[in-house]
């Protein structure tokens, strides 16, 4: 427990800085450590340090805590760089702005590496920084002996911040989004084409080759998925590049006399998707950020994931969720691109088992 000492000091603390790298589901994962550090630190001014976009599929942090109140500016750098006078610009930025705590939440890349990061948060001038893990527990997945599995990433950056505090997980206000009115107008108006019928949110795409379940796949569920629910609507969701792909897949739904459909990629913002996920019955897709989104508004979601990680420290967070994962002798090779095992683990995955589970999932 956070002594009263400390707790004075927390709120007199006037500069926070929040190290996390990623894009849209690295954020997502993170809301409970943020909305942590927003109750230890509720009168200082929070700043995230984190990286531009990697891709045009990648959106940014902002797109993701706009309107939450968890952060209220960004600094962000080339992640990578060697560059000594992108280096010396970063250290000039954060050394003049002065923060009084970092708190970290970076991802788990080696005692090494958090050691280097942390040295470098010191040269800024940073005494106090919380969460580096400097150790080889705070940089693994701890064993859960109540499920019997490994703890997800955002318990583990919400283990790292217990100087502050309980980080709850289990508490759907930990996973707020703050969605605004606006925003759920919007996804109001998109989904209008489906006329008040239940939904079924779809994401078919994802930016990490090894992840891609396949198009073919996609189409032949849609075509099962609308014989099982005609009376549903589909909504489609995801980056503008994945637009015809999107419209690939939901040929099969159309074909075999599935309700209406809206084809939403590149047409929503991300948190305006998340409030159409939170008006579905029910999101499908891959290991991805939609699928984070959705999970983090509460919307049971069925998660098609490739063996690339380890299982359950990247599923959606909370039991209402069905993954189908095969864990095959190469799991956690935590590979983007697979060409020599052909990405058996996620191929080997039938449509029949995801219907057994949506199935499940709808009662």
């Amino acid at each position: 427990m956070t002594s009263s000492l400390a707790v004075e000091k927390q709120s007199s603390t006037r500069r926070v800085l929040i190290y996390r790298l990623g894009s849209l589901g690295d954020t997502v994962v993170a809301l409970p450590a943020l909305h942590l550090v927003a109750r230890a630190f509720p009168h200082a001014e929070r700043r995230m340090l984190t990286n531009l976009p990697v891709a045009s599929k990648a959106p940014p942090s902002a797109a993701i805590l706009e309107h939450t109140g968890l952060v209220h500016s960004y600094l962000r750098y080339p992640v990578g760089t060697r560059s000594v006078p992108e280096l010396a610009r970063l250290w000039w930025t954060i050394a003049s702005w002065r923060p009084e705590v970092l708190v970290y939440l970076g991802s788990a890349r080696g005692t090494a590496s958090a050691q280097r990061d942390d040295q470098f948060f010191r040269f800024c001038g940073i005494s106090r920084r919380i969460g580096v893990p400097v150790t080889e527990t705070m940089q693994t997945h701890c064993w859960d002996e109540t499920t019997q599995t490994l703890e997800p990433e955002a318990a583990r950056l919400a283990r790292n911040l217990a100087a502050l505090g309980e980080g709850n997980l289990d508490d759907a206000a930990n996973w707020d989004l703050h969605l605004t009115a606006e925003e759920q107008a919007r996804a109001d108006e998109a989904l209008r084409p489906i006329g008040g019928r239940p939904l079924i949110a779809v994401s078919v795409g994802t930016k990490v080759q090894s992840k891609d379940w396949g198009k073919e796949n996609w189409r032949a569920l849609l075509d099962r998925l609308a014989q099982l629910y005609p009376t549903h609507g589909l909504a489609l969701t995801g980056a503008p590049e994945e637009k015809d792909a999107s419209e690939f897949a939901a040929e099969g739904w159309r074909q075999a006399g599935g309700g209406e459909t809206v084809n939403l990629c590149g047409v929503l913002k991300p948190r305006e998707s998340a409030a159409a996920f939170y008006r579905a019955r029910i999101f499908v897709g891959h290991d991805s950020g939609p699928m984070h989104l959705a999970a983090a508004v509460q919307t049971p979601c069925v998660a098609i994931f490739a063996a690339r990680n380890k299982p359950r420290v990247w599923f959606p967070y909370g039991s209402q969720h069905r993954v189908v994962y095969h864990k095959t002798d190469c799991w956690g090779c935590g590979l983007e691109t697979c060409i020599v095992e052909k990405k058996r683990c996620l191929t080997s995955i039938t449509v029949d088992e995801v219907i057994e589970q949506i199935r499940a999932s709808l009662g």
